[in-house]
């Protein structure tokens, strides 16, 4: 038997991924301290910012495939920041630094400004065990 590839388009992973970013930092934002769901929140906006960069490089790759070059490197560029955003999260929770990671949050948040996520939205929890799922990396 095959194996079944995932068929989300890069697209439709980048948009979820981004409601759910928007999601997390709303619920981290209604915090008053950090606590094991916090971590978790945190964590997984760095597993979905790499997430993020992954898709953006295969979207990439295929559009040069196609020999769109420059639409590929507008693309690379419109995304860089996540990739940079991510480590500089990473670093932050690694090194328990809860007003660094306030500090990368917020820029991420407005990047995502535009993101708009409904009350009634289908994205469950994501976030759940993202802490561990981090420190095993």
């Amino acid at each position: 038997m095959t194996s079944i590839k995932g068929s989300e388009s890069g697209a439709t992973a980048r948009n979820r991924m981004s409601k759910s970013i928007v999601l997390a930092i709303r619920l981290l934002v209604r915090q008053k301290s950090p606590d094991a769901s916090s971590r978790d929140l945190a964590a997984y906006v760095v597993l979905a910012l790499e997430k993020i960069s992954e898709s953006v490089e295969t979207s990439a790759i295929a559009w040069e495939k196609r020999d769109y070059w420059l639409k590929a490197d507008r693309f690379r560029q419109e995304w860089a920041w996540c990739e940079h955003s991510a480590s500089a999260l990473a670093k932050a929770l690694r090194a328990d630094d809860w007003a660094g990671a306030a500090q990368q949050l917020a820029g991420i948040g407005q990047r995502f400004s535009a993101v708009e996520v409904s009350e009634n939205n289908r994205l469950g929890e994501p976030w759940k065990g993202a802490w561990e799922t981090f420190l095993r990396r």
